[in-house]
């Protein structure tokens, strides 16, 4: 049998609600599938722990995390006890960052049961890949001056290795599914960073002949992604781009509260970390309503990275069976608490051959 070792950190908010329940998924699936199990460590690190340490996390976090198959983290965020600077360059980022989690991959497909604000959503099944580690989320830059001659700066870096790494996913990726890949530019308006990728782009379509490859300006992008999303599979993008385009993908789903990222370390030196895009929601912790489909998701995203997809494709088929049903929490038009809705889940496993 073989047994995972992950990490758990719930962090803050309602990540302490759908990160158990999420585990009582994980265990049953394995309990249905009887070929592999989950050791489960959890950390208490989040803003809770800087208020009483000084600090996210432990000196030796990344030490501690380095001993582990993936991470499983739940939310990071308490804005109104520490500023968000402090709780995700401390935690999230510096987990990214120090574990070389280059790549964050986010899908957006339609759900039954879950009402999409788009009129004729047409069964959307899309794939993002960002770029994780620069771009233009890059620390380059600063400020001088004050008053009326203050100056801000910051720096957009790209790399041909990163760039390149994040293109080369999205086309195999793209040749796993469909075989259509997009690329998000803005070439007409960048004019260093953004030739420099599409140039990138195009080189390594030699390398990919059978897959279908397209390149939209970023703004176009997002108008089509909201007017005509299902003839997209994979779009590929940089950190800024990526980030807006799959917080849309959450959107045209009916709800980012179920949409999950993955944050893939892709070459094998560090555990890769799984996350839902939903924020920590302090304002609803406790209540009991927080809606646990996007960390339920994001288990998926790392039981199909850990090679268990047969496993995966179960707990995403019983998601969809459960909003189908019209199990979900009030967010989405329910009226199921978290736990409810992850128990419906759970009954809803099915074993697959």
């Amino acid at each position: 049998m073989r047994n995972y070792k992950i990490a758990v950190i719930p962090g803050d908010g309602i990540g302490k609600e759908v990160v158990p329940v999420t585990m009582d998924v994980l265990n049953h699936a394995a309990e249905c599938f009887q070929d592999a199990a989950f050791t489960f460590t959890e950390f208490p690190w989040g803003c809770d722990y800087y208020l009483e340490h000084g600090k996210m996390m432990d000196d030796d976090g990344i030490e501690q995390l380095e001993e582990f198959d993936a991470i499983l983290l739940g939310a990071v965020g308490d804005p109104e006890r520490v500023p968000d600077h402090i709780s995700l360059w401390g935690l999230l980022i510096k987990i990214r960052r120090s574990m070389e989690q280059s790549l964050n991959i986010r899908p957006a497909k339609f759900f039954k049961g879950l009402a999409s604000p788009l009129a004729d959503p047409r069964d959307f099944d899309i794939m993002v890949v960002r770029e994780n580690s620069e771009g233009e989320y890059s620390e380059a830059g600063g400020r001088i001056h004050r008053g009326q001659d203050e100056l801000a700066i910051q720096n957009a870096v790209f790399t041909r290795k990163a760039s390149e790494r994040a293109i080369r996913y999205g086309y195999q990726l793209a040749g796993e599914r469909k075989g259509k890949l997009t690329s998000a530019t803005k070439s007409n308006g960048i004019v260093h960073s953004m030739p420099f990728w599409d140039e990138i782009f195009k080189e390594v379509s030699q390398e990919f002949p059978n897959v279908e490859a397209t390149q939209q300006h970023i703004d176009a992008l997002a108008a089509f992604m909201v007017s005509k999303p299902h003839e997209f599979d994979v779009i590929v993008a940089s950190n800024l781009f990526g980030d807006i385009l799959t917080d849309l993908g959450g959107a045209i789903m009916g709800s980012i509260g179920i949409a999950p990222a993955a944050n893939l370390n892709t070459n094998g030196d560090h555990p890769s970390m799984f996350e839902p895009v939903h924020g920590s929601a302090p304002d609803i912790y406790g209540q009991g309503i927080a809606n646990p489909l996007g960390q339920i998701w994001t288990a998926k995203m790392m039981l199909d990275h850990l090679g268990e997809f047969k496993m995966g494709e179960s707990i995403l088929d019983a998601i969809e069976s459960t909003t189908a049903a019209g199990i979900k929490t009030q967010d989405i038009g329910g009226d199921s608490s978290t736990v409810e809705v992850a128990r419906e889940v759970c009954d809803r496993i099915k074993f697959k051959e």
